[in-house]
């Protein structure tokens, strides 16, 4: 049988989205085998996960947009949502492949977190196929994956950068969403869409906290490191709006939120 770290890059590759949804909730190991698996040999570079061969990946500029009083404008909507789930599970399940010697409770969380992105995937895929579409049917785009690549060096880069920027993105733009979908009468897709932000704000969370004790293990402040991250990455400017009390939640202090609000003027 494969070893962990062995099952987590399989997980990744796996092109087939209900094999790897499937797969990755039915994750879980011990303390003492996520001790052990810690030592393995290091991690492979991944320069793309698995998708399944129907989606076709594009740039940003080239995605479908519509209104979403139609249901195909919905469809639209939500693949994009089931895209940035299915990449989800491949952040999650690469942090704790990828980042060896770590505390066990890391390893414990990114899991958590793989299988809750698992069963977001499946709620929006499921609210497509009831609407005669499923994941693939749209082109989508790899920006997440893109960071993920960048950061594969350094685990404190990767916590600033994919949970505490890219998916914290969820957090300020999900609330619009849900108002929007449930103006157009889709209560299901808003129910879902509620669920997911409710459970990205304990994964923001997670990000915060394994970005702050990296800072704290390396001696350096958490203000500052994130503001050179930033400025490394982004040019120095993450988009506003942002949603302060979501982000709070999720592990941002005052100081860090008044830093963001300031240089994105």
């Amino acid at each position: 049988m494969p070893n962990i770290n062995q099952q987590l890059f399989q997980l990744i590759m796996e092109v087939d989205p209900e094999a790897k949804r499937c797969g990755v909730q039915a994750l879980t190991f011990s303390n003492a085998e996520l001790e052990a698996a810690s030592d393995d040999q290091p991690p492979q570079p991944i320069a793309q996960p698995g998708y399944p061969s129907a989606l076709a990946l594009v740039a940003p500029r080239d995605l479908p947009r519509r209104g979403i009083q139609a249901q195909t404008g919905r469809n639209i909507l939500m693949h994009s949502i089931a895209h940035i789930e299915y990449n989800a599970i491949h952040l999650a399940l690469d942090a704790a492949y990828r980042f060896r010697q770590q505390a066990v409770e890391f390893y414990q969380d990114w899991l958590f977190v793989a299988r809750d992105e698992a069963r977001h995937f499946g709620l929006v895929n499921d609210y497509l196929k009831q609407n005669d579409c499923e994941y693939g049917a749209y082109p989508a785009h790899n920006g997440l994956w893109s960071m993920t690549v960048q950061t594969a060096h350094d685990v404190l880069d990767r916590m600033a950068l994919v949970p505490r920027v890219l998916e914290a993105r969820g957090l300020d733009v999900s609330p619009a969403m849900i108002k929007r979908l449930d103006s157009v009468g889709d209560t299901q897709a808003a129910d879902i869409l509620r669920i997911i932000y409710q459970d990205e704000i304990e994964h923001v969370r997670i990000g915060s906290k394994w970005f702050n004790y990296h800072c704290e293990q390396r001696g350096i402040a958490p203000r500052i490191a994130f503001q050179n991250l930033i400025k490394q990455h982004f040019h120095g400017v993450v988009r506003g709006p942002f949603n302060i009390a979501a982000r709070l939640q999720a592990g941002f202090d005052q100081q860090e939120l008044d830093d963001l609000i300031n240089n994105s003027k």
